[in-house]
């Protein structure tokens, strides 16, 4: 059985890895519907959790903190190229070349304006799923012996 730092080294790059997949897919799908689609910031969450799991990160407050932390960027990420790509959309860019384009006070503007009340609880929600998702374990049955 291979010790637990040598089974887990790959924990990390697969969580950048989903959570980057997780923010276009939350771009694509906000760009298409022309909404913020905050409701996806708990299913993020689930998926940061399960992609954790996978590297056989154990329950506990490491991994609610690496799930919290992903899932925070992810919605960070997701709302400053939702902003850039409307933005982009009305100049004709592309949403990276309007990424480069936008400075931080003019994405923070956009997305203040964009995020409604219900979007924020919603965004709150997905942190707290991050975390206890993170430090919920599934635990062994009990033995028929």
């Amino acid at each position: 059985m291979p010790s637990a730092p040598a089974r887990r080294w790959y924990a990390l790059p697969l969580l950048a890895l989903g959570a980057a997949g997780a923010a276009a897919a939350w771009l694509l799908l906000a760009l298409a519907l022309d909404r913020q689609c905050a409701w996806l910031a708990p299913l993020v969450a689930l998926d940061m959790v399960l992609l954790l799991r996978l590297a056989h990160w154990r329950a506990g407050w490491i991994r609610a903190g690496w799930a919290l932390l992903a899932t925070a960027m992810v919605i960070a990420a997701a709302n400053v190229l939702i902003a850039a790509g409307q933005i982009g959309a009305s100049l004709g860019l592309h949403t990276l070349e309007s990424v480069r384009l936008i400075g931080p006070h003019y994405a923070w503007l956009l997305i203040g304006l964009a995020n409604r009340p219900i979007d924020l609880l919603l965004y709150g929600v997905g942190l707290l799923v991050a975390v206890a998702s993170g430090l919920s374990g599934r635990r062994p049955a009990p033995s028929a012996r």
